[in-house]
């Protein structure tokens, strides 16, 4: 059975031109610096990002908690959202590892922290207190329902971290997501920010990785942190060779996902027993709750909807996650429609 999978664009395998690509990568140590696939991913991230350097890393994780230990000393503080990745996805890492305590402020719906909410969480001059040293957004943001941060309020975030003499680091997992719904050249939204992490696994459609971006100095330190984290990879060039064309061809088609992303919500706020939480989606993401008279919760539904050779994610006792990606096609998401529909007009 061909498996439709919703769960996430995390799940999407690598194109054959990405294969290909990958059995005859040119390769090195880059421990040493001197895989050549490694170095020209880094160089592009860096060039698309606006930035001065690239490192290529493990996951979006490690990137974000590079970032942080580079940026921060052990007993600063973090600024960042409640519904951040950072702060419920990561296991606490800056924190366990880094000795980086966040401080966490509410997302408002449309994913953005009120510049108020920021200005009133920077810490005085006080010897009681830990030093506010860093302000994290992530874009998309992907528990507001993927929406999408403007380079305006990017903008406006950088000036009050530069007023307080703090950094600011862009958890872009899927930014090349947000520029392709903003219509703008990725770098005005990435260069804002003193350093950022994307995920070229995700909607880009490469098998593993992320790239930190950042100045040279940055990039220096997050090397050795890297390392010191157990990340440093041998011959990555066979990885960094699909993240190339990632960079160079995938980021392209985005608005793809986002029009079937579109299609998929219109269809599911049809059937009768469902609802969408936050509206047509914005991106990729799709969440969509199950109305009140359902007997079933969404583990129920999400286990028939398997047998059916399709799978959703369940991210709350009612509710649903469903994410469009490269191999999420037309006749999937009309299949995922209807097997909605039969479900629940049975249930």
């Amino acid at each position: 059975m061909n498996v439709i999978d919703l769960r996430s664009d995390t799940v999407g395998h690598p194109t054959p031109e990405m294969r290909k690509a990958m059995a005859i990568a040119d390769v090195g140590d880059d421990v040493f610096g001197d895989d050549p696939t490694v170095n020209r991913l880094q160089e592009l991230a860096a060039e698309k990002m606006g930035k001065e350097d690239g490192l290529y890393v493990a996951s979006g994780t490690m990137g974000n908690l590079i970032a942080v230990l580079a940026h921060c000393q052990r007993g600063d503080e973090a600024i960042m959202g409640t519904q951040a990745h950072t702060f419920n996805y990561e296991q606490g890492g800056i924190s366990a590892l880094g000795g980086v305590f966040p401080h966490p402020i509410p997302n408002l719906p449309d994913g953005t922290l009120r510049l108020e909410d920021i200005d009133a969480a920077v810490r005085g001059e006080d010897v009681h207190f830990s030093i506010s040293r860093l302000i994290i957004l992530e874009n998309t943001q992907n528990r507001c329902g993927g929406v999408v941060l403007t380079v305006e309020y990017t903008r406006q975030v950088a000036e009050l971290a530069k007023r307080y003499n703090m950094q600011f680091h862009l958890d872009g997992a899927r930014i090349f997501n947000a520029a392709a719904v903003l219509g703008v050249n990725v770098s005005e939204l990435s260069r804002l920010a003193d350093s950022i992490t994307f995920c070229l696994s995700k909607g880009l459609c490469a098998p593993v990785g992320s790239v930190l971006c950042g100045t040279k100095d940055f990039i220096y330190r997050a090397r050795r942190l890297r390392k010191q984290l157990g990340g440093g990879m041998r011959q990555a060039g066979v990885l960094a060779a699909a993240g190339i064309i990632a960079l160079e061809k995938m980021s392209l088609r985005l608005e793809e996902d986002h029009a079937r992303a579109r299609k998929l919500a219109e269809g599911l706020a049809n059937i009768p027993g469902l609802e969408l939480d936050f509206g047509l989606p914005p991106s990729n993401m799709v969440f969509a709750s199950l109305k009140p008279f359902i007997d079933h919760n969404a583990r129920d539904i999400a286990d028939i909807l398997t047998k059916d050779g399709i799978r959703v994610g369940v991210v709350a006792e009612r509710r649903f996650r469903l994410v469009t990606h490269y191999w999420i096609t037309d006749e999937a998401v009309n299949k995922t429609l209807s097997s909605f529909s039969q479900i629940l007009n049975s249930a």
